[in-house]
């Protein structure tokens, strides 16, 4: 069943070897949704079922209670032993000028550059994707950051025939991403095929779902009635909605979420 996947799954496990290979010490960010649990599932592949780096969740205290409850239950399940959840500062720190649903996504940008002080990370892998916003499609996979985020999206590293740069100057870390090359409907197929256990919150109840699983005073759901992965899927092919439709911050000012991430936003 969607036998192109075998290549994209490869093409991710590589990267993610590439990463750990060369780059120490390395952590993961785990948000619990969709994209990096199915780049956790690989992350097992590629390690012969262990998890060799800390798995992070930039943690605001918002998260929906249904994501939590997952997150413990794939912890037990998976028998990961090294998840950290990092608190992020409060909203009250953020700057006041951002309008008001981007400045509470900053937290997870500050959060993480505080995990960054702490542990002098040399890489963080995540698993955002090209298709899901117009600024996530200038990322590389290997992308460099100083160690406060930030990111000069005008000068970045060509990367050719999967030859990627890895070494970079002192006060620089490496973002990489081995899911840049997947799409929604993709990692949905993904995850049907390889039986990936997903969050409650993805599935229709009462005419409503999530895309996207975000903090619960800036995501909402959608409507839609896919009840299970098969109607997901068939959703997606068909569907002219947005991923991101239900995250408020993308319908603040054009130029939130280029802020944002210009300045370490995931």
């Amino acid at each position: 069943m969607y036998s192109y996947l075998d290549e994209f799954e490869a093409k991710s496990i590589y990267i993610i070897r590439e990463a750990y290979n060369r780059l120490h010490p390395v952590c993961m960010l785990w948000s619990i949704g969709k994209d990096s649990t199915a780049l956790l599932w690989m992350v097992r592949k590629a390690f012969y079922g262990r998890v060799p780096f800390p798995l992070a969740l930039l943690d605001t205290g918002m998260e929906m209670d249904e994501v939590y409850d997952f997150r413990d239950w794939i912890m037990k399940e998976w028998a990961l032993e090294n998840v950290i959840n990092w608190e992020c500062p409060p909203e009250e720190d953020m700057d006041v000028t951002l309008p008001p649903a981007t400045r509470c996504a900053a937290r997870k940008t500050e959060g993480l550059k505080g995990l960054l002080r702490e542990n002098k990370y040399k890489g963080i892998i995540a698993g955002i994707r090209r298709d899901e916003q117009a600024m996530r499609a200038k990322e590389r996979v290997f992308s460099p950051r100083t160690l406060e985020g930030d990111w000069d999206f005008k000068d970045q590293p060509a990367e050719f025939w999967d030859q990627y740069k890895t070494g970079f100057p002192e006060g620089c870390h490496l973002r990489i991403h081995p899911l840049l090359h997947w799409t929604e409907l993709d990692i949905w197929r993904y995850i049907h095929r390889e039986n990936i256990p997903s969050c409650e919150l993805y599935f229709s109840k009462n005419g409503k779902r999530y895309r996207s699983l975000g903090e619960k005073n800036i995501t909402f759901p959608i409507e839609s009635n896919a009840a299970t992965i098969e109607d997901i899927i068939h959703e997606l092919e068909t569907t002219k909605t947005s991923e991101r439709a239900g995250r408020s911050m993308d319908k603040e000012t054009e130029d939130s979420f280029e802020k944002l991430r210009a300045s370490g936003y995931m």
